[in-house]
């Protein structure tokens, strides 16, 4: 990985590259179309808020991670996505270890994330980039099954 500032690395990967950085205003249609699920006001809101990385590969946006601040100061991942095709490419890492450094340089001491308990393959990818799972609650009526935290220390 080589940064070249806390909003933007290059991570290559065998002989890909992979490059991270806040999207503008041009990427909010493919925000729109890839993370569809939270509506326009709030890919406008977290554009505008810097809480949004996408990834690259040759130029072409492959993958996004979308966080906030639990209770305004703990970073939480909410969504990290790769798209079919890209996925094993290096994209997920090269985008959590972007957003992990911008969040440790900001003076953060703590990462949490979250998926739903019958989602083993989310909860693999976060126990092996170092997150612990710290608890579930459940959220009648907005999904059907609890929802799993992580917390990942950082030094």
């Amino acid at each position: 990985m080589r940064r070249t500032s806390a909003a933007r690395i290059r991570w290559k990967r065998n002989s890909l590259m992979v490059e991270v950085a806040k999207p503008g205003q041009a990427e909010k249609e493919w925000l729109l179309r890839e993370d569809h699920r939270v509506g326009e006001a709030w890919v406008s809101r977290c554009i505008d808020l810097g809480e949004y990385l996408i990834a690259r590969e040759q130029g072409e946006i492959v993958g996004f991670l979308r966080f906030s601040r639990f209770w305004g100061r703990i970073p939480y991942m909410e969504m990290i996505r790769v798209l079919d095709g890209h996925r094993r490419s290096g994209a997920g890492t090269a985008l959590f270890l972007a957003w992990e450094t911008a969040m440790r340089e900001s003076g953060a001491r703590l990462l949490m994330t979250s998926s739903e308990c019958d989602e083993s393959r989310p909860q693999d990818w976060h126990r092996r980039n170092g997150f612990s799972e710290t608890g579930s609650i459940e959220l009648p009526g907005i999904q059907t099954v609890p929802e799993v935290f992580f917390l990942k220390k950082l030094d």
